[in-house]
């Protein structure tokens, strides 16, 4: 009788033991939402893109492609509209494929899709939105009636094309460096090897060894 007294209270010495160490583990599940770890659906502002050069460019090329676009549309007569149709198709393009890839740049979205080059594509676009502005303010400028929207359009339209050149010239220039960059790793990486197999063919007490 003594000794079934004596289990039943160690059983349940051990089952109040097990519950103080359960209850002042530090493995407990938590309750914390998922949601609440990873933001909003996972998406992360980059604000090192939008503080950089490349950022701020891009901000200024949407907000002037949106004045711009602005500006033509607040033309209410116009003969010939060739010209001011062209301007607005140019602006309004610019502004949303602009105003597409710096939500993909400041929200990092392009590393979800690694298939397609974004800097590529991004390149592409400011070099045919500086081509495309330059000509569309050309004409613009010189089939307008002197109207205070179509001057300020022509004004905000060359403003564009310069932040989108500059926005060229930072871009080459950073794919450059990086080019360099690159290809100074991969020499280092090729001096090394042959550094080694050197090593080895003249020490051939090494490859016996690592044999």
């Amino acid at each position: 009788m003594r000794n079934g007294e004596d289990l039943e209270g160690f059983d349940g010495e051990a089952s109040s033991t097990s519950m103080i160490s359960g209850a002042s583990s530090p493995y407990q599940p938590t309750t914390e939402p998922v949601s609440q770890r990873h933001g909003l659906g996972g998406l992360r502002c980059d604000l090192d893109y939008l503080r950089g050069a490349l950022g701020k460019l891009k901000i200024a090329e949407v907000v002037l492609a949106l004045i711009a676009f602005i500006c033509i549309e607040t033309i209410m007569e116009c003969s010939p509209c060739e010209g001011l149709y062209f301007f607005e198709f140019v602006s309004c393009s610019a502004f949303v494929v602009t105003g597409a890839l710096l939500l993909m740049f400041s929200l990092n979205l392009h590393t979800r899709i690694p298939q397609i080059n974004w800097n590529l594509t991004d390149l592409v676009n400011t070099g045919l939105s500086t081509f495309f502005f330059f000509i569309a303010s050309v004409v613009l400028a010189a089939l307008n009636h002197k109207t205070g929207a179509e001057i300020a359009a022509v004004i905000f339209g060359f403003l564009a094309m310069i932040v989108y050149a500059v926005n060229i010239y930072l871009a080459v220039k950073k794919w450059r460096m990086n080019s360099r960059q690159q290809n100074s790793r991969q020499t280092s990486d090729y001096i090394r090897a042959r550094t080694e197999s050197r090593e080895v063919d003249h020490h051939p007490e090494i490859q016996r060894l690592d044999a």
